[in-house]
């Protein structure tokens, strides 16, 4: 059976892809460089050093499928969005906790139910097998972001730890609401072809983000003695704020 063409939103949305693996790799890097100065478990260093490579290879494979659509621009990848800023008023254990909620604990564990959504409609070759790899991948790197924050709160700063996490989590969620929820934008129609390369509309985005709260981290942190419901519920209120701000 002949594949469908790629449209230009395949071609965008892949090409996005590949900035944000690569971007995540660069990140990742930075994240696990600030554990080996912390002497964190040997186990999470190796780990994180793999997760690495994972996006590295999540970023090829994705500029495989762009290539295979007919893409032929280079990603524009900005060198300052490639690190991990430190702020002057944390401590490294608390920038580490920022980070590592923020990029694992939270944006690995809804990629998990979002790639798994895209891969099921997914029967381009290039793409499936891009999706195939990167979901397999994912299900480590959420269990990554969890198994850190488990060693954060065995520190004897947990208390800080905990109570950086309380304050991060409203501003957290709303950018996650944002990127994927109802307040990402108005939902574009994805055609059967689109779908074919991998592609979904925003609502059903908007969906897996509310069930992953249910599902993942509301129990997550719940087991932790984290709870994050006030957070989720603040989220909302916290956007109107920042669109009325701009």
């Amino acid at each position: 059976m002949t594949e469908p063409a790629a449209s230009p939103r395949v071609l965008r949305e892949w090409g996005n892809r590949v900035e944000a693996e690569y971007r995540s790799s660069a990140m990742t890097q930075h994240l696990t460089l600030w554990l080996i100065q912390m002497g964190t478990s040997p186990d999470l260093i190796r780990e994180g050093l793999r997760i690495v490579d994972d996006e590295l290879v999540h970023a090829e494979l994705s500029h495989g499928v762009f290539a295979a659509g007919g893409g032929t621009e280079l990603p524009a990848l900005e060198r300052g969005q490639l690190e991990l800023p430190r702020q002057p008023e944390r401590t490294l254990e608390l920038d580490v906790t920022h980070f590592g909620v923020q990029i694992f604990c939270l944006g690995e564990t809804v990629a998990v139910p979002l790639f798994s959504h895209m891969r099921r409609s997914c029967t381009v070759a290039p793409a499936r097998e891009a999706l195939d790899r990167i979901l397999r991948d994912e299900v480590r790197h959420r269990q990554f972001g969890w198994d850190l924050l488990d060693q954060l709160l065995e520190l004897e700063v947990a208390d800080l730890v905990v109570a950086q996490i309380d304050r991060d989590l409203p501003a957290m969620f709303a950018e996650l609401e944002r990127s994927y929820g109802a307040a990402a934008g108005p939902d574009e129609p994805v055609t059967d072809d689109d779908r074919a390369w991998g592609l979904a509309p925003p609502s059903e985005y908007a969906a897996i983000l509310e069930e992953t709260f249910v599902k993942d981290y509301l129990p997550r942190f719940a087991e932790r003695d984290i709870d994050a419901l006030p957070a989720w519920e603040q989220r909302l209120a916290l956007l109107e704020r920042w669109q009325s701000a701009n």
